[in-house]
């Protein structure tokens, strides 16, 4: 025994090991075993969406693919059909996944559609096919996402641009101040068997403008300051051809801008006054100006919100955000229309400094307005971009800001909130929200509320007016008061107070976090303006 225990070391024991590994390497060379392949591990680099129309009303009705899902059917001898015969037919947003279909894609993602023929909805004020197209395809999206899919090709669903507006909002996340090793991967997203490549690539600019505003309102208020939002506009929009003039404190005093600058002076962070230009069309053509609401922070000033209506006042510059990404969009898209859009920035904190209940501040019209709470920081700022617009002789203005807390009250996540002194510009904006899925709704801009505003003996305007409590139709008041300061034209004021936020589930292709919206409704807007002119 100690003898064998001598001879027997760990040397000896490897080499006896790799004897027996070559001797089983040589077996195998010579009677090759079939080996079952295992689908999970399998490279994952391209993934295949299609679509699925099934009827809600019968549960055993397997549905009928889409044109394109019946070619790719029929290129794998009806495989796909066979396997969707296997298993419960998706509904309208939901998945259903298949692995090792062909050679080509490793997975493919079959998409319910809902009704087949589906087309706009008049009491929905949407067009519900197209909307149906975006979950698909965002649903499918999502779903090689998560597993690990590097690139994703997606059919048109019969709209190529929706298709691309989905399925790119679908897999965009805000991870920017994460740890790349801990990030998701985004896939690259490509169109499959359609040639209708114009529609697609207008869908990737417009969801590309949405996700910027997305970005953009999702950085958080420490990192994104009113310089900071200024030098990131400059960075996106200069590389699009894009002019950006970027005033300070001391051009805003030349101005009288005096509200803008009472709204800023309770933070030690400088207001910025941006005032960007794009030229499509010639230069004698009078602009379109964008103004759009750029608090970065609003904390409700010496009034200071309760801790709960704070914690998403970092996308209370979703106004600003709509407008940068909507003009880089229009860039892209190389619409031929001159705009003008002027974003005033700035942050509202209960400094020492700051502007106090009662204090009367004077606008840039000479009109004076009497602060009745310090939370008014965005319509302040408003009030003075809205004068100062007369100068470009504009050929009608449009202001977008996160205004008042009613219009989550009012409507929800489920539309903006519009008002307007023309028809024209409503019948254009509701137009263009029918085909994004991206509603609007129209307030009124009645007289009524401009007395509860404009109508006292000691000052010009105030912030809400008498009659009733302080927040009694205040989203009415503040189209109100910001129409005492509108230059003669055509005016359209947007609220997405109610719509800044996306818990996930209202619109599947967002995922939760600061929606960006309306951004597309608001490229759609100006889209419709020139081809309707041309």
């Amino acid at each position: 025994m100690a003898l064998l225990r001598r001879f027997v070391t760990k040397p000896f024991l490897r080499n006896i090991f790799a004897h027996m590994r070559n001797f089983s390497e040589q077996e195998s060379s010579t009677c090759p075993l079939p080996q079952p392949e295992n689908p999970c591990k399998a490279p994952r680099t391209k993934g295949l969406v299609l679509g699925l129309y099934t009827n809600p009303d019968d549960p055993f009705d397997i549905g009928a693919l889409t044109p394109t899902g019946k070619r790719y059917n029929a290129m794998v001898c009806n495989r796909l059909l066979e396997l969707l015969e296997m298993s419960p037919p998706p509904k309208k947003g939901e998945i259903r996944l298949f692995y090792n279909v062909d050679p080509e894609f490793s997975m493919v993602a079959v998409s319910g559609l809902g009704r087949a023929c589906q087309g706009y909805d008049v009491f929905e004020q949407m067009d519900e096919g197209k909307e149906a197209i975006r979950i698909a395809s965002a649903q499918g999206s999502k779903a090689l996402q998560k597993m690990m899919v590097r690139r994703v090709y997606v059919e048109s669903f019969g709209h190529a641009e929706s298709a691309a507006e989905g399925c790119a909002l679908g897999v965009w996340l805000y991870q920017e101040k994460k740890r790349k090793e801990h990030q998701k991967y985004i896939p690259t997203i490509e169109l499959y068997d359609d040639c209708d490549w114009t529609g697609w690539q207008i869908g990737l600019q417009k969801a590309a403008a949405q996700n910027l505003a997305r970005q953009l309102m999702d950085c958080p208020a420490n990192m994104m300051t009113p310089t900071t939002f200024a030098q990131n506009a400059v960075e996106v929009l200069c590389k699009s051809g894009i002019n950006v003039e970027v005033k300070v404190r001391g051009w805003a005093e030349t101005q009288k801008m005096n509200a803008f600058l009472a709204a800023a002076q309770g933070s030690c962070e400088p207001p910025i006054f941006l005032e960007l230009s794009y030229y499509g069309a010639c230069k004698d053509e009078r602009p379109v100006v964008l103004i759009g609401k750029g608090i970065t922070y609003n904390s409700g000033g010496i009034c200071v919100k309760e801790p709960n209506k704070q914690r998403f006042m970092r996308g209370d510059m979703g106004g600003a955000a709509c407008v940068v990404a909507a003009c880089r969009a229009v860039a892209g898209l190389q619409l031929p229309i001159n705009i003008r859009a002027l974003i005033p920035l700035c942050e509202n904190m209960p400094g020492c400094a700051a502007m106090r209940p009662g204090d009367i501040a004077k606008a840039m019209n000479g009109k004076s307005i009497k602060i009745e709470s310090t939370e008014v920081a965005g319509r302040l700022c408003l009030a003075d971009a809205l004068v100062y617009a007369q100068n470009f002789w504009p050929r009608f203005i449009v202001d977008i800001g996160t205004m008042t807390n009613d219009m989550k009250h009012a409507i929800g996540a489920s539309a903006c909130g519009v008002w307007s002194n023309s028809e024209a510009l409503w019948e254009y904006m509701l137009a263009a929200s029918m085909h994004t899925g991206d509603r609007v709704w129209r307030f009124p801009l009645w007289d009524h509320f401009t007395k509860l505003i404009a109508d006292h003996h000691a000052v010009d305007t105030k912030t809400y007016g008498r009659g009733g409590t302080p927040r009694c139709g205040e989203n009415n008041r503040v189209a109100a008061f910001l129409n005492e300061f509108v230059p003669c034209g055509d005016w359209l004021h947007i609220d997405s107070y109610g719509v800044m936020f996306s818990n996930g589930e209202d619109y599947p292709y967002l995922r939760r976090g600061m929606s960006g919206r309306p951004t597309r409704t608001m490229v759609e807007f100006l889209s419709q303006l020139v081809c309707h002119r041309e």
